[in-house]
C-alpha cells in the first residue's frame, strides 16, 4: 500500500503549492491522478520506464496496452516523434489544445513500455488548466491513461479515482467534475487516410470538415475487438473495458420499440435478478415497475450530456449491486458514435437490435 495524498484545488484558482507538490511527484517517478476535460488521467513521466511500469501495476493494465503522451504547450510534440506529417498542422491548429490524441510515428524518447513495442506514439495537449500546470511544474511528458481500475469505468471525479487508486498512487488531485466525460478521439495520422481508432469528443464530421476523408477502423464499423496477439494502436481497441459489475445488455432501435423489449425482460426477469434501467430523459418515466432501479443518464437530443454522465450512472448502478442493466442504444452519429462505443464495450458487445 502507498500512503495517498489527496488535494482539493479550484481551476478558478489553482494553488500553486499543489501544482508543484504534483509535478515534483511526477519529476521523481512517481504517479499522480489529475483532472483533464475528458477523464481524470493517472500520471507519470513518460521519459522513464520505472515510472511507466508503476502505472500498469496501479491499474492492474495488460502491457501491451499502450498508453497517450499528454504536452502542456505543442513545441513539446517535435522531440518526441520522428515525423510530422503534413495533416497534423491544420488538425494541431484547429483541435490542439483539446480532446484529440494524434498517433504519430515515435522517436527514440519513447520507450517502449508507452508503445506495447509499437513505433507509434499517441499524443495529446489537454485543454484543461490544472492538467497543463501540472504537466508544466512536473517539467516533463506525462504518460496518462484514464485513472481507474483495468476495465472498469472511467473516472469522471474525484471521488471515483479514490475509491479504485486509493493506496495504489502517490496523489490525487481532486479538481471536480470532467466536462467531455469521455476519453478523447483517437486519429492516427501515419497511414494515407487518416483513422479513427477511438471515438469521441472531436467527432468524424468535425474532422472532415478541417481535413477531408477520415476512415474509420474496422472493429468500430462491426462492433468486434481487435484480433487475439495483435497489439492495438491506441487505448481502448482490444479489451473489455468501462464495465460495472452488472452485465449490461444493449437495446437498439426505435425508441418506443426499445422501451416496450426493455419492460418485456423486466418481467421475465424481476422476481430472480436486481435490475437497473438506463434510460433517459424522455423515457425515465415509461418504466413504472417499483422492483427496477431506473437513471437517467441524460437527454436524448443533448449527447454531450449523456457523454458527461455516461461514467458515473454505471458506477452508480456498481455501488447499488445490480445483476442486470438493461440500456437504451442512442443514434451513432456526432457524440453518439463515442457513446455507443463505450457502452458496447462496457456491455462486452451484448447489443440487440430490436
Amino acid at each position: 500500500m502507498i500512503e495517498t495524498i489527496v488535494k482539493k484545488i479550484d481551476k478558478q484558482c489553482i494553488d500553486k503549492n499543489v501544482i508543484q507538490q504534483a509535478g515534483d511527484i511526477l519529476a521523481s517517478g512517481g504517479i499522480v491522478a489529475f483532472p483533464t476535460e475528458t477523464v481524470y488521467g493517472l500520471g507519470a513521466n513518460a521519459l522513464d520506464s520505472k515510472a511507466i511500469q508503476k502505472i500498469f501495476q496501479a491499474k492492474g493494465r495488460p502491457s501491451d496496452n499502450p498508453l497517450i503522451v499528454h504536452i502542456s504547450k505543442q513545441e513539446d510534440l517535435f522531440p518526441l516523434v520522428s515525423e510530422v506529417p503534413t495533416v497534423a498542422i491544420p488538425l494541431m491548429k484547429h483541435f490542439w489544445p483539446g480532446p484529440l490524441t494524434l498517433i504519430f510515428p515515435k522517436s527514440s524518447l519513447i520507450p517502449k513500455e508507452i508503445t506495447g513495442g509499437l513505433s507509434t506514439v499517441g499524443i495529446r495537449y489537454p485543454i484543461h488548466p490544472i492538467a497543463r500546470a501540472i504537466i508544466q511544474a512536473a517539467k516533463v511528458p506525462i504518460a496518462a491513461p484514464s485513472a481507474n481500475l483495468s476495465g472498469k469505468p472511467s473516472p469522471t471525479k474525484a471521488e471515483h479515482v479514490i475509491h479504485d487508486l486509493d493506496g495504489r498512487v502517490n496523489m490525487i488531485v481532486d479538481g471536480g467534475n470532467s466536462i467531455v466525460g469521455l476519453e478523447s478521439t483517437v486519429l492516427d495520422i501515419t497511414g494515407k487516410t487518416p483513422m479513427i481508432l477511438r471515438p469521441g469528443g472531436i467527432t468524424k464530421d468535425m474532422l472532415e470538415s478541417v481535413i477531408g476523408p477520415v476512415l474509420l477502423d474496422p472493429t468500430l464499423d462491426d462492433g468486434r475487438e481487435i484480433k487475439k496477439g495483435t497489439v492495438p494502436k491506441a487505448p481502448g481497441m482490444k479489451y473489455k473495458h468501462y464495465a460495472p459489475k452488472a452485465q449490461i445488455e444493449i437495446m437498439v432501435g426505435e425508441i418506443e420499440t426499445v422501451v416496450k423489449n426493455i419492460q418485456k425482460r423486466i418481467q421475465e426477469n424481476k422476481n430472480h435478478k436486481k435490475i437497473g434501467i438506463m434510460a433517459t430523459d424522455q423515457t425515465k418515466n415509461k418504466y413504472k415497475d417499483s422492483d427496477i432501479v431506473v437513471i437517467s443518464v441524460g437527454d436524448r437530443n443533448k449527447p454531450e450530456t449523456i457523454a458527461s454522465h455516461l461514467f458515473d450512472v454505471l458506477r452508480q448502478f456498481d455501488d447499488m449491486d445490480m445483476d442486470i442493466i438493461y440500456a437504451e442504444g442512442i443514434p451513432e452519429v456526432q457524440m453518439g458514435m463515442a457513446i455507443m462505443n463505450r457502452l458496447v464495450k462496457a456491455s462486452g458487445y451484448h447489443v440487440n437490435h430490436v
